[in-house]
């Protein structure tokens, strides 16, 4: 595997993480009643709860968009 080919797929790993981050924020915030509902089908939960598990959800999948792909790419654009 060549650097440019490790390049490329750290890029569209980072592209792929960032689709899926707005996808889940769009709906969060605009389908945030039918995602409550369906999730308190199988865990008892307040919105508040709820709230925080997917706020903390995003940011770790962010934190690991940035350790786990754009710090590695940008060190790879970096080196040459």
């Amino acid at each position: 595997m060549t650097l440019e080919t490790i390049r490329g797929m750290l890029g569209w790993c980072i592209v792929m993480d960032v689709v899926i981050l707005w996808i889940w924020l769009l709906f969060f915030l605009f389908a945030h009643e039918m995602m409550y509902r369906w999730h308190v089908r199988w865990f008892k939960m307040s919105v508040e709860t709820f709230d925080a598990i997917h706020y903390s959800g995003m940011a770790a999948l962010k934190i690991g968009m940035i350790v786990l792909h754009l710090v590695p790419y940008l060190a790879l654009r970096i080196a040459g």
